[in-house]
């Protein structure tokens, strides 16, 4: 295997490595480049790669998946298993009730309603309540359960052992404590979105526990409710009763004060709240504006009959006997004028005719002068009754202003009387409704689905468990796998190579087992023997001018198949008529010449030493077959 850090060695094949000429020895400890260029590029998301990995480690990922299963099962065995009960509670929330005085804005008052019942719902008023209507904290059970999370669960749930504890250890209070905070602390209280519902969920060990302490939740909080409703309504009906005596009392002096100054002052108060005085004040001024519309009437018609037009007034075209004349005036008129044509008027008959005719315009201009008469009499009645009830009002008005000097603490009395009144009636009133409404006692909130008891746990979940584990270990094992792929300096497929040492890759050598290898070597159809002779003609390929003159192979490990490469590439090339020197630099391990079947005893060391003497030069090098 090769060190990704020595990056300067020039890689030698062995059976299953890879040769590069990139780099060659050009003399001592010079290493220049030759053959093609390569620049190491970053590679993003592989998927081929991701598998090679998944197949390379597949033993431990399936070691660790199965760990992970076995975590899951072992952590579901700790666990105690725990039922989940849920009632469904409707909170009822109230109208909007406007008083008098009282503004009301309820545009945000449901939400807060519905949160202040949530938060009433997880008090520990109420958790109080229910342990007390449950009797919890006399039950050892509920009062110390089996531990959630614990190794001895394992065994209490394989052999079907319960632990019995006891009581007798604890106060009442002790008791009642634990049992209230085991209450608070396994209870939730949800909202359902867009309703007036809340999900009131308990979950315990025991199924049964659980559906009671849900249900009974939801009792009690009705039952808190009503017995609040209750107390605030015999509160507020006693302090309304209180202020009902005070205000009785306050009406009572102030009427009597009001009767006794009205009494001192001789103010008489008629039904309408009105004085003597104002109601005849308003009867004059209604009688004085019918006398002067009265007098302006009358007149009117003197002023006709002043200016000659009392025959054309309404009395006198209106009156019966002056009609009956004027219609007997028009016909002995009408026969005057026809038997003026006929007789003279010296004529007795004529002359009897203008006799009658004479006396019926007598008899009408009398009746015209009694009716203007009595219309002139009538205005001067008119006239008169004016004059007296103008006197008289002013005489009512005298007084009134008397009157009002002594109403100014009359009105006053009065108005406190009134005042004091209508605080009576409203209390009267509001303890009548409050009297109703405690009698009543209106449900705030209603129980919509009771909890049943659960048959099935809701925790632990083996299969949530399984596969949080399983993703757990699974994380765990492609960690271990990155840390490993992080610390290694091993090359391990051909592609790292070009990746790491930028050099391009001239041949793949096949894997041989040591007992095969002389045969395969032999043997010029092997594998093998077709792997050493693309690669000496990728060699070949490999620069401008052929094959490289001078070849080093060698590795970063022993046993790599140094030797084998360097004979077959030997024999290769002499096969294509090269001329090959090769010189095995193993010196503490050398093997070329058991391969040749030569022996070794003159060889490099000796150069290297010094110690050959001239008549051995010639057996250094030594042709082979």
């Amino acid at each position: 295997m090769l060190d990704r850090n020595r990056q300067h060695q020039i890689a030698g094949p062995g059976h299953g490595q890879a040769l590069s000429p990139d780099l060659y020895y050009d003399g001592a400890q010079n290493y220049s480049s030759y053959g093609r260029d390569y620049s190491e590029q970053d590679e993003g998301f592989n998927p081929l790669r991701l598998l090679f990995y998944v197949v390379q480690y597949r033993w431990l990922i399936v070691m660790m998946a199965a760990a992970g299963l076995v975590a899951g099962i072992v952590v579901t065995m700790m666990q105690t298993p725990k039922y989940l009960a849920t009632t469904q509670l409707e909170v009822l929330v109230p109208s909007a009730k406007v008083f008098q005085d009282i503004e009301v804005v309820s545009e945000s008052s449901d939400l807060r309603a519905f949160q202040t019942a949530r938060e009433k719902l997880k008090s520990r008023a109420l958790a109080q309540r229910v342990v007390f209507q449950l009797g919890l904290s006399e039950k050892p059970d509920f009062l110390f359960p089996t531990p959630n999370f614990s190794l001895s669960n394992i065994f209490y749930r394989a052999f079907g052992i319960s632990k019995s504890p006891s009581i007798e250890e604890k106060t009442p209070e002790e008791r009642e404590k634990i049992a209230i905070g085991r209450v608070m602390n396994d209870l939730t209280v949800t909202l359902v979105t867009n309703t007036s519902l809340l999900s009131i969920a308990f979950a315990d060990q025991n199924p049964k526990y659980a559906s009671d302490i849900a249900n009974q939740v939801a009792q009690s909080f009705i039952d808190q409710r009503l017995d609040q409703t209750s107390e605030t309504s015999d509160l507020a009906r006693q302090f309304i009763q209180e202020q009902v005596l005070q205000v009785k009392q306050k009406l009572q002096k102030s009427e009597e004060d009001l009767v006794a100054y009205a009494k001192d002052v001789g103010i008489t108060i008629t039904g309408d709240d009105k004085s003597l005085i104002g109601s005849n004040i308003e009867a004059l001024n209604t009688a004085l504006a019918t006398a002067i519309q009265e007098r302006l009437d009358a007149g009117r018609m003197v002023d006709q009959i002043d200016k000659g037009r009392g025959a054309s007034l309404g009395p006198v075209l209106e009156s019966e006997g002056l009609q009956k004349i004027t219609d007997k005036l028009a016909d002995l008129t009408s026969q005057y004028q026809q038997k003026l044509g006929i007789l003279k008027p010296g004529f007795p008959e004529m002359q009897q005719l203008q006799a009658q005719i004479k006396e019926l315009q007598r008899l009408y201009n009398n009746g015209v002068l009694t009716i203007t008469d009595s219309l002139r009499q009538k205005y001067q009645e008119a006239q008169n009754k004016e004059a007296d009830l103008k006197s008289k009002l002013a005489e009512m008005e005298k007084q009134q202003v008397i009157f009002n000097d002594k109403n100014i603490k009359y009105t006053i009395l009065k108005r406190e009387v009134d005042s004091n009144r209508s605080q009576y009636d409203n209390l009267i009133a509001k303890l009548n409704e409050v009297g109703v409404s405690s009698e009543l006692k209106t449900q705030s909130a209603a129980i919509v689905d009771f909890a049943t008891q659960p048959n099935n746990p809701y925790s632990p979940r083996l299969s949530i468990n399984l596969a949080v584990a399983l993703a757990l270990f699974l994380a765990l094992s492609a960690s271990i796998i990155y840390i490993i792929e992080l610390l290694n300096n091993t090359f391990t497929n051909p592609e790292q190579i070009e990746k790491e040492l930028g050099l391009a890759m001239l041949g793949i050598l096949p894997l041989v087992d040591d007992r095969e290898l002389i045969a395969s070597i032999t043997d010029q159809k092997s594998g093998l023997s077709e792997a050493y002779r693309s690669l000496r003609t990728s060699l070949q390929f490999s620069g401008a001018e052929g094959a490289p003159r001078s070849l080093l192979v060698t590795s970063s490990e022993p046993s790599e198949g140094k030797s084998t490469t360097s004979f077959k590439l030997g024999q290769d090339f002499a096969a294509l008529g090269a001329r090959v020197l090769i010189v095995d630099g193993d010196l503490r391990k050398p093997n070329l010449h058991r391969l040749f079947g030569l022996d070794n005893t003159i060889g490099l060391s000796n150069l290297l030493t010094n110690t050959v003497r001239k008549e051995d030069l010639a057996n250094i090098f030594r042709a082979t077959k």
